[in-house]
């Protein structure tokens, strides 16, 4: 199974990448202690998650193919 994770904002500049592809997680749980393993600075940024467009406040189970999005808060101006 793959998914694939978005990187916005400083979320980008901090892990170096927009994208990257993780494999066999099963959920966001799961993929948030991988995205922290690779990328330990990430842990203290706050941040939204939106799983196939949606913002989501819970844990679900992820399906091969799903896209999920790491976005930190925006400012405007």
């Amino acid at each position: 199974m793959e998914v694939k994770v978005l990187f916005f904002g400083v979320l980008a500049e901090v892990t170096g990448t927009r994208l990257k592809n993780y494999y066999e997680v099963k959920t966001i749980g799961d993929l948030k202690l991988r995205i922290y393993d690779d990328f330990p600075e990430v842990i203290h940024y706050n941040f939204r998650i939106s799983l196939n467009n949606e913002i989501i406040n819970n844990d679900p189970n992820l399906n091969n193919g799903d896209e999920i999005a790491l976005m930190p808060p925006f400012a405007g101006g």
